[in-house]
């Protein structure tokens, strides 16, 4: 039997408000540690992509989210220096007062749309996260 490499599997989440301000994580690990980041991580064996997000959203952010809508799937194969990953990417709402930096989080903020230039990003958030803005504001 042929033995075949398998990527990993992850999942982001774009936690937003009405104003389309959004909550990002300060990675507090390498890869790209200070970066930051979307909250989000690896699906574990027999978890659901999205039981995954809502279980890496309240991880990693203290906040227990409500899934709106499917962005996008993110396959290149050099997204992440660990290896090939692919991940799923969903939108999301959730109190924003209930955040809280956890896990593999050193720290959380809130960030408008305005201020997506000045952010440096982990891996290729920085094109989810304008893919997440065009979803969420197109649904609204």
């Amino acid at each position: 039997m042929t033995k075949y490499k398998i990527p990993s599997l992850t999942t982001d989440i774009f936690i937003f408000d009405d104003d389309f301000n959004f909550i990002l994580i300060k990675r507090k690990n390498n890869p790209y540690k200070d970066y930051w980041a979307l909250p989000g991580g690896f699906v574990e064996y027999g978890e659901s992509v999205e039981n995954a997000a809502v279980r890496e959203a309240k991880e990693e952010t203290n906040i227990d989210v409500e899934l709106k809508d499917l962005v996008n799937v993110y396959s290149n194969p050099d997204r992440d220096p660990r290896g090939h990953t692919i991940s799923i990417a969903f939108t999301a709402k959730g109190d924003f007062a209930s955040r809280r930096a956890d896990d593999d989080a050193s720290d959380i903020d809130i960030f408008s749309p305005e201020q997506l230039c000045e952010i440096d990003l982990a891996f290729d958030h920085d094109k989810i996260v304008k893919d997440c803005l065009k979803k969420a504001k197109n649904g609204k």
